[in-house]
């Protein structure tokens, strides 16, 4: 039986095993990505203008989260070009270790930010419909730029571990970086030290939970309750509701495609590069390293790190085309109030003009 492998031939073994993934990184991911940086900067800077430009001011809290989320998609869609410039063959990072961290720190921080604002955007739909006096009667724009300050907070908070797991893993071999000696090109890597990816498999399962499982929850109650409340009015007709039931759809859709998948297939990637470091000793080969490579989950979080960006290029026309000018009404008598309530649901995220909540 061969002795256990350790040494510098464990690092030949993790170069070739490094290879094998990095090649479907740079056959597909950059293009993608590139792709997907132009609509997501021409989409959502289109949406900001919308808003800067149409919307009376003070904006009232739809307004202003669908902005947050419009800035926080193109800050994320800015980080997708130093990525795709970093994966494009040979692969290979060639600015410093400080900027590594802050793109990693920043894709991230923008992810969850995008989550936050989505949930905010559907529970204040969800308080506009289901509990419209209360929403008409206490939800201000300044509560709105509030939750979203908390957004922004809280999104830096569950990136910032990415500073110190984020790093640099230098060339193993002499020479210069080209796509024949990938060995000599440096990588930047969200957990660059091996010993670190027991600590980072426990942050990815915190994410996931945070930043994909509760959003979502939070999101389908509420948009649950909001597609019951628009479905069970006497006062809307078929066509509305129909709109409604697409606009709540894609809400829901957004993430059962992208956010959550995405936080699933990184969880399982990290686990499946921990075992194999953990069996790394015991290879006798070269050969016998790469066919233990879970390739499963590695290629399925490669394929989400392609769909996942395209919800920043989908936002837009869920700002612009689903729900503009959805001024679906309902007259509800409040109690002791003979007079008619108007009250114009906030379904639309959108920068059109007509989709304004009741003063």
């Amino acid at each position: 039986m061969a002795a256990p492998v350790s040494g510098p031939r464990l690092c030949n073994f993790s170069a070739n095993a490094t290879r094998r993934l990095g090649q479907f990184q740079e056959s597909f991911l950059w293009p993608v990505l590139v792709a997907e940086f132009l609509v997501a900067v021409a989409g959502n800077g289109l949406a900001l203008h919308r808003f800067r430009t149409r919307e009376p001011r003070p904006w009232n809290p739809a307004v202003v989260f669908s902005a947050q989320l419009a800035v926080s998609n193109l800050l994320y869609a800015l980080a997708l070009l130093p990525l795709a410039a970093y994966l494009h063959p040979p692969k290979h990072w060639r600015y410093g270790a400080a900027a590594c961290r802050l793109e990693r720190f920043l894709f991230a921080c923008n992810l969850l930010g995008g989550v936050a604002f989505l949930t905010c955007i559907s529970l204040h739909r969800y308080l506009g419909i289901v509990h419209p006096f209360f929403a008409r009667g206490h939800l201000r724009p300044k509560h709105a730029w509030a939750a979203s300050g908390a957004g922004w907070a809280l999104a830096a908070l569950l990136a910032a571990p990415t500073l110190g797991f984020s790093g640099l893993k230098l060339p193993a071999g002499p020479g210069e970086c080209s796509a024949a000696r990938p060995e000599a090109c440096t990588e930047c890597q969200g957990a660059a030290d091996p010993g670190l990816l027991g600590a980072y498999w426990a942050y990815a399962l915190a994410l996931a939970a945070l930043g994909g499982a509760l959003p979502l929850l939070l999101s389908l109650a509420a948009y649950g309750a909001l597609g019951r409340a628009v479905l069970r009015s006497p006062s809307l007709g078929a066509a509305e509701k129909l709109r409604v039931a697409a606009l709540v759809a894609s809400g829901v859709a957004l993430y059962a495609v992208s956010y959550v998948p995405y936080h699933v297939t990184h969880v399982l990637n990290v686990d499946a590069r921990r075992r194999w470091l953990e069996r790394c000793p015991h290879f006798s080969s070269e050969e016998q390293a790469v066919r233990a490579l879970e390739l499963g989950p590695f290629l399925a979080y490669q394929v989400m790190r392609g769909v996942m960006p395209l919800a920043t290029c989908i936002h837009p026309l869920l700002y612009m085309a689903v729900a503009p000018s959805l001024s679906c009404c309902t007259e509800r008598r409040g109690p002791g109030d003979g007079r008619r309530s108007h009250q114009d649901l906030p379904l639309s995220s959108s920068a059109n003009s007509t989709s304004k909540a009741s003063a």
